[in-house]
């Protein structure tokens, strides 16, 4: 059970819902149209659920898993009528989201032992990478933890001015030798000063973009190496932040991060602008990699832990989260 299981089922359903509106509407608004005239499931109604699938950015690899499960359970009801191909879809793609790596509900479980529990943050430019590290230290410092942020994002002014004013805003101390500084060192700091004032995490920002992928290989490599000399399992997460709202292009952001590094949990933010909230179903399935947060919203608490089945519950509706 993630930290924020109980403030989750308490607060966050509402904008969860009205997050993931308009990937409903478009989603089942294309379902609906498609199905006008069909009794039955059958290959068109199958070839059109495929399109709309594509089109809602789930991956093509992923949609033809979806259309093949719901193939099979097909034959083996022939005269299965379209009216039941909503909770055929809704049964299938929950299914597939449950195969995956992601908790049942997402957010940081701290293990005890790791003080201060270190999270090194990745994502290109303009993805709402500092914009989550600001919410999710708001968020723990709310639940009682101490927090330290690394401004290591040193090529762009803003996003270290950016992280500075979250830090001020919430409270939090940062860590920043300011810009086209060395951000290894950043890094070594900000950890330093967790281990000194016993902070319980250390979260740190880095670079969106760094010319070619070797650069940024070698860049996220020394900024670990650096950490190690404080912490030697540190960075104990690598969270990649990703931009729901370009559909397949943070599919693309998502191979060449973990090509260029180890990625082990991912934040995928905002989703309350978007059709293409389907790209949290076929990232979830393509790379296996827990999803741990979504956004779905301006507010602080609209950065939610990801609860998979609470994610097609509201895409579906009609269902309470139990």
């Amino acid at each position: 059970m993630g930290l924020f299981d109980k403030i989750f089922k308490k607060e966050n359903q509402e904008s969860l819902d009205k997050g993931l509106e308009k990937t409903k509407q478009s989603l089942f608004g294309k379902l609906g149209k498609a199905l006008i005239g069909k009794s039955t499931v059958d290959e068109e109604v199958l070839d059109e659920l495929e399109s709309i699938l594509i089109s809602a950015d789930v991956g093509v690899e992923t949609t033809l898993k979806i259309i093949e499960r719901i193939e099979e359970r097909v034959k083996k009801d022939k005269y299965l009528n379209t009216s039941e191909l909503n909770r055929l879809l809704h049964e299938e793609i929950a299914a597939l989201m449950e195969e995956n790596k992601s908790a049942d509900v997402g957010g940081y479980e701290i293990p005890e032992g790791k003080k201060p529990y270190v999270i090194l943050v990745v994502g290109v430019n303009g993805v709402g990478k500092t914009t989550t590290i600001g919410k999710l230290s708001s968020q723990f410092k709310k639940m009682g933890k101490s927090v330290v942020l690394g401004a290591a994002d040193t090529f762009r002014a803003a996003a270290v001015d950016q992280l500075i004013l979250w830090g001020n805003r919430v409270g939090i101390p940062v860590v920043s030798h300011g810009m086209n500084t060395d951000p290894a060192s950043v890094a070594f700091d900000a950890v330093k000063q967790g281990v000194e004032q016993n902070a319980d995490i250390v979260i740190v920002d880095t670079a969106g973009r760094l010319h070619t992928k070797v650069n940024l290989m070698n860049e996220l490599s020394k900024i670990k190496r650096v950490m190690k000399k404080v912490i030697d399992d540190a960075p104990h997460e690598v969270l990649l932040v990703l931009d729901g709202s370009t559909g397949q292009n943070a599919v693309i952001q998502a191979k060449e991060f973990t090509k260029a590094t180890e990625v082990t949990s991912l934040a995928i933010t905002k989703l309350d602008g978007t059709a293409k909230g389907g790209v949290v179903i076929g990232i979830s399935d393509e790379f296996k990699i827990p999803v741990k947060y979504i956004g779905v919203g301006e507010k602080v608490d609209d950065l939610q832990p990801f609860n998979k089945m609470a994610f097609v519950q509201s895409l579906f509706g009609n269902e309470n989260l139990k």
